[in-house]
């Protein structure tokens, strides 16, 4: 059995037929839905790409794992899916992007050279690496954003796209009038990519992972990890002009939203990305170009799809859909992602498990509530493994694929840590003030802000679109209270005795008796015989009375 985990960047989870887009048409995600279980409430740990993955990856919360945001290195030693899935016999390949920082410092530390291959996977989120891009080849006046090497660049260059840059130059950005016309400028999202379509992103690495499935050896799980739709929106032909302005969805925000705001939320709708997708035309460009990004991806799905049943392999392939976050595309008054809003927490989540005891939920929906960090546990279950529960903080799916009842979570929590953002200042806030906390019963969505702020709080059952903040009124005092209640035992969870199972400790209980320490006895009647048969018996020499007959003699 192998697992294919498949994540798509800045993916919402409204933007597939199978989830009632009414415009845009996914056959091949239908096609896995159709096979397995969607999830329709499912929620990032945090809505960032780095602190998002890192809980994807290790299966434990962002305050747990600590990489909270972009460039937050995971620390040396946090066990990781690959980890796992290792000890059980299963290897775990990247192919695509992790947004992974090293812990170099740390790994200097405790001397793990970085081309060893502990120090490898230390440095690759704990996977072995069959290529590793993470997709952003922006270049500003000091120097690039991501620091390592970009194997698509040197595909392209290959192909004969020219300059040190060819991601920027060719697969984001399109020509007016004989110049670059970059993805990064919204007005540009509307031309096509001055690239053929089969050298453009989501085509490069879909055939990176037709070539690992036809040269792997099983078992395996192979984390395929695309950039796209993630911006720069832009797209090459055909896919830039399959949609346009009629197939724009009105943006989903009220003018409620804007008197009387929170703070953190006010900053952040006053923010760049903010302000542009405020404006009509900018989404009005944007939003068809990223269908497009979406529907190639879906085109490259199947793919995958197609050489995994032409070679036999669909039947033993556990497959999941899925994105580290959404994107706002100009609902409640925002772009991007950051804070808790659905289309930016919420995400697409579909599990096809080839199993007999999955076929009774095939084709069909699941509204429990889900999280990213479900996906470690599920996996180590497919694989044969016990689910070490002192360690993963997610649960397996297991039961909600064979259809099984189950006791289940009564509450979601996400996290977001915006110290590094220019809003930090905007609210005027230190670093470890600069928190958010989303907590989510399935009704009701509470938003706590550290700094002394009053919370959010959103009835999802009369206001599902989240326009109105009932916590700028005292009525729902009750619903808030219980509500921190959950953020109360949520915060007192035990997540980092990671070194000790409750089996381990349950097998230690009492032993230290038998070990030789043996305190705070009256007189050794309170215990049997035999724990203090070594403290007994006849004195081998006397210095007792050696000791006192020498004083004597002085």
């Amino acid at each position: 059995m192998n697992i294919l985990f498949i994540m798509y960047d800045q993916l919402r989870f409204d933007y597939l037929s199978c989830a009632g887009h009414p415009h845009l048409e996914t056959p091949n995600f239908d096609r896995v839905a159709a096979m397995g279980v969607r999830f329709t409430n499912a929620f990032c740990q945090s809505p960032i790409c780095g602190s998002s993955r890192m809980s994807f990856y290790t299966g434990r919360y962002a305050s747990s794992h600590g990489a909270q945001w972009n460039g937050f290195p995971l620390r040396v030693g946090e066990q990781t899916l690959g980890d796992h899935l290792r000890a059980v016999g299963m290897d775990a390949w990247l192919i695509g992007k992790t947004h992974m920082k090293a812990d170099a410092d740390g790994m200097a530390r405790l001397g793990l050279a970085p081309d060893s291959v502990i120090g490898a996977r230390q440095a690759e989120c704990g996977f072995d690496v069959w290529v590793r891009d993470d997709g952003l080849w922006g270049e500003g006046p000091d120097g690039f954003y991501d620091e390592k090497r970009s194997p698509y660049n040197e595909y392209l260059k290959s192909k004969g796209y020219d300059g040190h840059n060819p991601w920027a130059d060719f697969a984001n950005a399109g020509i007016e009038d004989g110049e670059k016309a970059s993805g990064w400028m919204f007005e540009n999202a509307d031309k096509p990519a001055n690239i053929r379509e089969e050298d453009s992103e989501t085509p490069w690495l879909t055939s990176e992972t037709l070539r690992f499935i036809a040269e792997a050896k099983g078992p395996w799980c192979a984390h395929v990890s695309y950039i796209k739709p993630h911006w720069p929106y832009i797209v090459p032909a055909p896919y830039h002009a399959m949609y346009g302005a009629n197939h724009v969805l009105a943006a989903s925000r009220h003018e409620a939203e804007r008197a009387d705001p929170h703070p953190v939320f006010d900053a952040f709708m006053s923010n760049k990305i903010a302000t542009a997708f405020q404006q009509e035309d900018v989404r009005q460009k944007v939003i068809p170009a990223y269908m497009g990004l979406i529907k190639q991806c879906d085109d490259q799905l199947g793919r995958i799809l197609d050489e995994l049943e032409r070679s036999g392999q669909l039947g033993q392939t556990m497959i999941v859909l899925t994105s580290d976050h959404g994107d706002y595309l100009g609902d409640h008054w925002l772009g991007e992602k950051d804070l808790f809003h659905n289309p930016s927490v919420k995400i697409p989540m579909i599990v096809y498990d080839p199993r007999e005891p999955a076929n009774a939920t095939r084709g069909t929906t699941c509204d429990a509530l889900v999280e990213a960090i479900d996906l470690a546990p599920t996996f180590l279950d497919f694989a044969g493994g016990d689910i070490p529960d002192h360690i993963l903080e997610g649960r397996s799916l297991h039961p909600w694929l064979h259809g099984e009842t189950t006791e289940w979570r009564s509450y979601v929590i996400s996290e977001y840590d915006y110290s590094v953002t220019p809003m930090r200042d905007v609210v005027g806030v230190t670093n470890r003030d600069a928190r958010l906390f989303m907590v989510f019963d399935g009704r009701y969505k509470l938003i706590h802000a550290e700094g002394g702020f009053r919370p959010m709080l959103f009835d999802l059952k009369n206001d599902p679109e989240e326009f109105h903040d009932l916590a700028k009124s005292d009525s729902y005092t009750d619903v808030i209270a219980r509500l921190y209640d959950h953020l109360s035992a949520w915060g007192r969870r035990m997540s980092q005795r990671v070194t000790r199972s409750d089996a381990e400790i349950n097998a230690m209980h009492g032993r230290s008796a038998r070990r030789g320490i043996m305190p705070f006895l009256k007189d050794g009647s309170e215990v049997p015989p035999e724990l203090t048969e070594k403290y007994r018996g006849p004195v081998a020499q006397d210095y007792v009375s050696k000791t006192g007959q020498d004083a004597d003699d002085q």
